[in-house]
């Protein structure tokens, strides 16, 4: 599926991933796209949508943070090399 930005969110632990992407759903018209767990149990979610509802749903974890938020960010009209990344994310 093609999206207008990915936002991302990097939090510490399934948990937590699970709280912010549960926040980013109910703030704004957002999909759940998927995760990627890294070394030492960080978390990255990946949420897509129109650029204005990515930016919501990352902007209202930041600003009232479920928990301990390590980094986020809002990719727009991601490059084809940045949406192969995602899918392969979501393939494994």
């Amino acid at each position: 599926m093609s999206y207008g930005a990915y936002g991302l969110v990097e939090v510490l632990g399934d948990a937590n991933a699970v709280l912010v992407t549960d926040r980013m759903l109910k703030a704004a018209d957002v999909e759940y796209v998927t995760k990627d767990t890294k070394c030492g149990g960080h978390a990255l979610v990946f949420m897509g949508g129109s650029i204005s509802a990515v930016t919501a749903a990352v902007e209202s974890v930041k600003e009232n943070p479920p928990c301990r938020i390590f980094q986020s960010a809002v990719i727009s009209n991601p490059s084809q090399e940045m949406v192969d990344i995602v899918e392969m994310f979501r393939n494994r």
